[in-house]
């Protein structure tokens, strides 16, 4: 259980400070550097840091539209979803986000199987 909070948050500080300077999808490489080099099932690798990038995309994509009264955020749910529905946007944000760490943790954690199994 240890394992899978520090894999958590991690992934989390890792996916956030890499969006700082890095594009978007250097989450993908933060979560599967912590996925290799925290020893995890995969399922849990998976598990972890989609939650973690559910979180941190959904929170930081809520502040974000709430700074400008969630004007943008409801044409943009309204031309992708077709329902004026901020929240629906926001939970579709971090799903992708969790989505994209969690298949790259899930690699990390498979390919660190791979090595380890090889080499015993």
């Amino acid at each position: 259980m240890m394992k899978f909070i520090a894999a958590l948050i991690l992934t989390v500080l890792s996916g956030y400070a890499s969006c700082l300077f890095l594009p978007w999808w250097s989450i993908a490489i933060a979560a599967f550097v912590i996925a290799f080099i925290i020893k995890q099932k995969p399922g849990w690798a998976f598990v972890s840091a989609f939650l973690g990038l559910f979180f941190l995309w959904a929170v930081l994509s809520y502040t974000i539209s709430s700074n400008n009264a969630h004007v943008l955020a409801s044409k943009i749910s309204l031309l992708i979803l077709k329902v004026k529905n901020v929240i629906a946007l926001i939970l579709l944000t971090g799903f992708i986000g969790g989505l994209v760490a969690g298949m790259a943790a899930l690699s990390g954690s498979l390919l660190r199987k791979i090595i380890w199994s090889n080499k015993v």
